[in-house]
């Protein structure tokens, strides 16, 4: 088990808690332990700490890097968690899998606050039967402009052989196809299989300009200097980066739009603390809540209250991702881009 790095000021967690002993939404009956399974970097430490002194409960935190890598761990029997963060197609698929429990809205009481034009275009779980929206945003492309200076915002930064072994992309089939995909002008949750071949094409393209595909220690390499682009996601870029190496990155996501995500808050179907899990989410749903964990992420929040109350500009906003696609669950398609993953890995 290992937690992010702290990195909220200490007067956020002061908030927190003052907020917790004036009675909003107290709880002194909790007890137990919650056991929640979330993305690396993706909540900081201060806001589960509060959480706990709030409700009187112990939260047991684990993390993982990939939508992969936490379903293929709760299918081999990694049971005894009570919330996971699925991105939108495996809400999907766990759903059809049994594994996740529907969703008593009654029991939220700050479900009013999620931003209703994100809710409508939800499509994985239309009427979030089964998904309490968390965080949505989509992976782009950070530039060190120390050693990059002359470049299009644009996926075709990958096609350049000039940066060679100074570059990596994420080491997702669908996130590296879902690139190909939008810089072609196709749908990202296309099951045509010559749209699916042109994308492995040029994936199989800038596989070559890489110094190899990295879902979890990209961010440290961009931080060190071992490479100077990186495809992933801006919290894991900036939360490894010192104040002055900062203003030397450029975030962008790319012009032709790409693979979009929305990570939402699920109750698994074996959860022994199921009372305690709505009121984590319940509490993730307050503005206060929200407004701390955009600002730590440095991301846009759907949280509409809790934009007024954030005191750091996001990285990009909703509007930057007009042109992005969410991922949806592609049935027995998948297995169109599963060869042409494999083809591209053994390729690279």
């Amino acid at each position: 088990m290992k937690r992010v790095a702290r990195s909220l000021r200490l007067a956020g967690l002061l908030v927190l808690v003052a907020a917790a002993l004036l009675g909003c939404r107290a709880n002194t009956s909790g007890g137990g332990r919650l056991y929640i399974y979330n993305w690396t970097y993706y909540i900081p430490d201060e806001v589960i700490e509060a959480f706990e002194q709030e409700f009187n409960v112990n939260v047991v935190y684990d993390v993982f890097a990939s939508n992969e890598e936490m379903f293929a761990k709760l299918r081999a029997g990694g049971t005894g968690y009570d919330i996971t963060f699925p991105s939108g197609d495996y809400v999907s698929i766990m759903e059809k899998e049994g594994m996740i429990l529907e969703v008593d809205r009654s029991r939220l009481s700050n479900w009013g606050n999620l931003d209703p034009e994100v809710l409508e275009k939800i499509r994985f779980d239309a009427g979030n039967r089964w998904s309490v929206p968390y965080m949505m945003g989509a992976a782009g492309v950070a530039v060190n402009t120390r050693f990059v200076t002359d470049y299009e915002r644009s996926w075709s930064i990958f096609d350049r052989a000039d940066l060679r072994g100074r570059m990596t992309m994420l080491d997702d089939m669908r996130e590296v196809l879902g690139a190909a995909l939008s810089y072609l002008g196709y749908s990202v949750n296309t099951v045509i299989q010559s749209e699916i071949d042109e994308a492995k094409a040029v994936a199989a393209r800038w596989s070559r300009n890489l110094l190899r595909f990295d879902a979890e220690a990209f961010g440290k390499a961009f931080a060190n200097g071992e490479v100077w682009v990186v495809h992933g996601y801006q919290e894991n870029v900036f939360l490894e980066l010192d104040e002055d190496d900062r203003d030397h990155v450029d975030f962008f996501i790319p012009r032709e739009g790409g693979s979009m995500y929305m990570d939402s808050m699920v109750l698994l179907k074996d959860a022994r603390n199921v009372d305690m899990a709505y009121e984590f989410m319940d509490y993730i749903l307050r503005a206060d809540v929200m407004a701390r964990i955009a600002d730590w992420l440095e991301l846009p929040s759907i949280n509409v209250p809790s934009r007024a109350l954030m005191e750091t500009v996001p990285r990009y906003e909703i509007s930057d991702l007009a042109d992005a696609e969410f991922k949806e669950d592609l049935g027995f398609d998948v297995d169109r881009y599963n060869n042409a993953w494999q083809e591209i890995r053994v390729g690279g």
